[in-house]
């Protein structure tokens, strides 16, 4: 108990969940359903409650790593578990631990096959998410970044919901591995020349200016497939038109936000010169995949692939305001990420109610559910605003801040960024209006049900969230600031 009690509380967290896990593959049988639905969400609650508490205790006038703990892996090597927080880290653990609480909630009655290894594989996921964005060692990131790739593959190649889940599962297993092989050929290098992998060492190392290329372009390649930007996109759409609606919502709430997060701890203080040197790229990467991303979404027919396409939009502002190298632009891209982490959760739940229902994603079936599931078109109205970043709600800060920052970078990028968001509204209104609104379709559908309890539940607590984001950004944008200010004040002494 004492051991407990003066433990790292992120130790604790990693700690408590791997207990977990345990007890569910030694101590629960498979054929108890409702002591595994229980004890898991009981576990994955816990582990919510206790990242909240690390944002309670979190220190915001500083840029100091917080919980800073450190430890030998193998003895006599430079080979250290080296964990903390900071502001930009914290929100993400945050999110990680409240959407795997909330797959658990989504998936409560839709998994009937394999509970036990589904959830088993929820909690190794939140386990490794955590990992990815404490670990303060580039080696021991890399492993839990691909660590992460198993529970998915499984999650879309398992439970997935039509027959091409296979397909898809290897198509964001190849894609996302082997764009991250030329990260691990970097990092070997520069454990090779620098002789360590502890990030808080390499910050200070001076790399010359062809190797920040070269090793820019490797960790380029690696996360820009996770983002995913144009042209290394392909597997998103496929992937959550065939995953389970819980794996959409960690897909497009969690696994989005690795490679601006990867971004933002690795490619911006490690190479700076060269980040400054390819912003002019990313930009006309990021508008490209603004406008492809909105218009390839316009003439979707698939309800998932409509939201996946538009996550590409999306996060092509995420990419413009990381490489804005402004205070400004980083903290609106880390308010955008967790925006875009609860609108396209949400966004996905609400087609897997539908898909729950109908047995359906093709858009031409659903017209006229005003008429017959108000509760729910109430909410998809105001998520579909939510999307399209109206002022009181989380995106509208998170691409304000953009847009302030491209200010002082280019102003000519504004206009460019700006048609996103007048296409970002046209699908989302189009979407909503052929869903809610013309003739009920009662050739398709003879049986309807609003949304129960439970539903309702996730989605007020969805609502709550984006309101509070929205109106009162600044609780999180506090904890953000001292983080962001040293990242823009390395890059500028480098």
């Amino acid at each position: 108990m004492l051991f407990f009690l003066n433990c790292n509380p992120i130790l604790f967290l990693s700690i408590l969940l791997l207990c977990g896990i345990l007890m569910l593959i030694f101590f629960i049988p498979a054929n108890k359903i409702n002591y595994l639905k229980i004890f898991t969400f009981n576990i994955s609650s816990i582990i919510f409650l206790f990242s909240l508490n690390l944002w309670i205790n979190f220190f915001d006038n500083t840029s100091c790593f917080q919980f800073f703990n450190t430890s030998n892996i193998i003895v006599n090597s430079n080979l250290m578990y080296v964990i903390g927080l900071d502001g930009i880290s914290l929100f993400f653990i945050i999110l990680s631990t409240f959407l795997i609480n909330i797959c658990l909630l989504i998936s409560w009655n839709s998994i009937n096959f394999f509970l036990k290894e589904y959830l088993i594989c929820l909690l190794f996921l939140e386990f490794c998410l955590i990992q990815v964005f404490c670990v303060l060692d580039i080696f021991l990131f890399y492993i839990f970044f691909e660590s992460i790739l198993i529970p998915m593959f499984l999650i879309i190649g398992i439970w997935g919901s039509r027959t091409r889940k296979i397909r898809a599962a290897f198509q964001f297993f190849l894609y996302t591995l082997i764009g991250s092989l030329f990260l691990l050929i970097s990092i070997i290098y520069i454990y090779t020349v620098t002789g360590t992998s502890d990030l808080l060492i390499l910050w200070f190392t001076d790399f010359s200016h062809y190797l920040q290329f070269i090793l820019w372009i490797m960790f380029f390649f690696s996360f820009a497939v996770k983002i995913p930007m144009v042209p290394f996109h392909i597997w998103l759409p496929e992937a959550h038109a065939e995953a389970p609606t819980s794996g959409s919502v960690i897909l497009a709430g969690i696994l989005l936000k690795l490679g601006g997060y990867g971004f933002l701890r690795f490619s911006l203080p490690l190479f700076p010169f060269a980040c400054i040197y390819f912003s002019p790229i990313i930009f006309l990467l990021s508008l490209i995949a603004i406008i492809y991303g909105s218009l390839t979404t316009l003439r979707q027919i698939d309800l998932k692939k409509i939201i996946a396409y538009s996550s590409i939009s999306h996060m092509g502002f995420v990419t413009i305001g990381i490489f804005s190298l402004t205070v400004t632009g980083i903290e609106g891209s880390i308010i955008l990420m967790l925006s875009h982490g609860l609108i396209s959760s949400v966004m996905f739940f609400c087609i897997g109610i539908l898909y729950d229902r109908y047995g359906t994603r093709i858009l031409k079936y659903y017209s006229g559910f005003s008429q017959i599931m108000p509760m729910f078109i109430v909410f998809i109205l105001f998520f579909s605003f939510c999307n399209i970043s109206f002022p009181g709600t989380s995106s509208f800060v998170g691409e304000l801040l953009i847009l302030i920052g491209l200010l002082d970078t280019n102003f000519s990028l504004v206009f460019i960024t700006l048609l996103g968001i007048v296409f970002s509204t046209s699908y989302s209104i189009w979407l909503l209006n052929r869903i809610s609104f013309t003739s009920l379709n009662l050739k398709y559908f003879v049986y309807f049900q609003d949304i129960s309890r439970r539903e309702f539940f996730i989605f007020v607590i969805f609502s709550i969230c984006t309101i509070w984001i929205g109106v009162y950004p600044k609780y999180f944008l506090n904890s953000i600031n001292f983080s962001t200010l040293n990242l823009v004040k390395h890059l500028i002494l480098n």
